[in-house]
């Protein structure tokens, strides 16, 4: 019976793939009836991708041969081509994984430099080149910075952020040229040293121009010349509910993981779990009402307070974690001694923490730097507007959708997240294991 349904089964599969091909793939009305406006079609194009997937395969399995038989000969051992040709198709697979997460990337820098629009108008260009045509590479007859020149029109800096952002940039190169170095030369405690107190300082440059940047200072005509402001403002709010996050959670995860007998331990355990089952948008009319009732909407601290409460949960039971990895014996021997339990936490258990405060602060810092939906709620002026809520007003209205600076202003506020992941990805990988993982 199972051998009869398996038949039965696989012959309906196999139909239904015939009845497909014939009347989709090698339908060339069909196509016909499904192309956009401005779009080039190509009979069973398909075909010619697919068939250029499999020249490229041919390609590794000769390579493949030819390696083996040369190796062979030359070692005088009997190896198969068949691992080496394996490898090859799996690195294959990889680049074109790559190059399809990587595309609209591409894309989008390439609009950055088209102050005309026209990646994404519905008139196709006349080169002929197919790809040109197709626009899949970006057509780009006239690329300029007027995008970018415009989200920096009529800012002013003053002399001291111009110092500022000089030493930003000195502290960037230097974190550059330790990473390099890296790549070149053996690994050595220096470099993981002064990459950090580069990385310190740059953090610290930025932060201080950040904070002293005034509305004032922007004196362009038009929404898209406050960029910088929005940025200014996204630093503030991500770097201060980070902040709020390392508190809360340090305290909470030291409760958690060394007052076993806590009075409520387990059941406020269970709730953080169970916190984390809904999605953050479901409480936004209570936390509008409450926001409204205490005279914080379009404020940063209210902002600040909504994110803050995202990230109690699944901070605390990262740090539980990470402490309970910690043999409680270090602290017993320093209570021993004479040190108090407040004095262990903040001598001994703190700095052996940094490690984990620096991941809690940077996934919160990355979680809420283009956060959208509750800023959009809780932010209504434009001077107050973060990154996300600034970016959502290019593309109001119909026809008037400025893709060029769209584009620019993502391109430029994507710069600090790439930057920071850059920088401190030990951080990330550790923090997740040492949180997940117990000894």
């Amino acid at each position: 019976m199972r051998r009869l349904l398996g038949f039965l089964l696989t012959g309906l599969a196999l139909y239904g793939v015939y009845w497909f091909a014939a009347h989709r793939l090698f339908d060339e009305g069909s196509y016909r009836k499904q192309v956009a406006f401005g779009s080039v079609f190509v009979p069973y194009g398909w075909a010619y991708a697919l068939l250029g997937l499999l020249g490229l395969a041919l390609l590794i399995l000769l390579y493949s041969l030819l390696h083996t038989a040369l190796t062979n000969r030359l070692t005088g051992r009997r190896r198969s081509p068949w691992s080496l040709f394996l490898q090859g198709v799996t690195h294959l697979f990889l680049w074109v994984l790559i190059l399809l997460v990587y595309y609209p990337v591409v894309q989008v820098v390439a609009a950055s430099f088209d102050p005309t629009n026209n990646l994404f108008s519905f008139r196709r260009p006349d080169t002929g080149f197919l790809l040109l045509d197709a626009k899949v590479i970006p057509y780009l007859p006239e690329p300029s910075l007027e995008n970018y020149a415009a989200l920096l029109r009529g800012v002013v800096l003053y002399p001291y952020q111009v110092g500022l952002l000089l030493l930003a940039g000195l502290s960037l190169l230097g974190v550059a040229l330790i990473g390099l170095l890296r790549r070149l030369l053996p690994q050595e405690e220096w470099m993981d040293l002064w990459q950090g107190r580069l990385l310190a300082a740059l953090t610290l440059f930025v932060f201080l121009v950040a904070l002293f940047l005034s509305p004032k200072q922007f004196t362009g005509q038009g929404t898209e010349t406050k960029f910088l402001l929005w940025v200014r403002n996204t630093f503030l709010i991500s770097g201060l509910t980070g902040l709020l996050a390392v508190l809360l959670t340090a305290t909470a995860g030291y409760a958690f993981a060394r007052f076993r007998h806590l009075p409520g331990r387990y059941p406020l355990l269970l709730f953080f779990i169970f916190v984390q089952m809904f999605p953050g948008f479901l409480a936004l009319v209570a936390i509008y009402y409450l926001l409204s009732r205490l005279d914080l909407l379009n404020t940063f601290t209210g902002l600040v307070l909504a994110y803050s409460g995202g990230i109690i949960s699944f901070g605390t039971w990262v740090y539980k974690g990470y402490l309970e990895s910690i043999s409680p014996s270090l602290e017993e021997a320093a209570m021993v001694d004479g040190a108090t339990r407040w004095q262990v936490f903040t001598r001994i258990l703190l700095p052996l923490s940094a490690p984990m405060f620096v991941f809690i602060f940077l996934l919160q810092f990355v979680g809420t730097y283009s956060e959208f939906v509750l800023a959009n709620l809780v932010l209504t002026g434009v001077e107050s507007w973060n990154v996300g809520v600034g970016l959502r007003s290019f593309t109001t209205g119909q026809f008037q959708t400025k893709w060029g600076v769209f584009a620019a202003a993502s391109v430029l506020g994507s710069l600090p997240i790439l930057f920071l992941f850059y920088g401190f990805q030990q951080y990330f990988v550790s923090g997740y294991t040492a949180g997940a993982v117990k000894e």
